[in-house]
């Protein structure tokens, strides 16, 4: 799975990253066809408690899954966005038909 991450409006930490590359990486247990992620992550102006939005797009044959959560942190943002992307690729398994 190929992994782009872009920051809007700031510059993402090497810690914000590589716990990104880590969650992201679980999706693939759910889905093996999963050819990239793009991560978009962005400071809500103006400044309120929960102004961290992350919005994540999956790509896969024939198909897109995307999740967008704001957040407090980042991390928060990351961790709902990737629940209710598991939630997608598990249903559309469900419904997708067996090879």
């Amino acid at each position: 799975m190929k992994l782009r991450v872009q920051s809007i409006n700031f510059d993402a930490t090497a810690a914000l990253e590589s716990y990104i590359t880590k969650k992201t990486s679980k999706l693939e247990k759910f889905f093996d066809d999963i050819i990239s992620a793009e991560i978009y992550l962005k400071v809500i102006k103006p400044e309120t408690a929960t102004n961290k939005e992350a919005e994540i797009k999956i790509s896969a044959p024939n198909v897109d899954f995307f999740a967008s959560k704001t957040c407090d942190t980042f991390e928060e943002a990351i961790d709902l966005t990737i629940d209710a992307l598991e939630k997608q690729l598990k249903k559309y398994k469900e419904k997708a038909p067996k090879k």
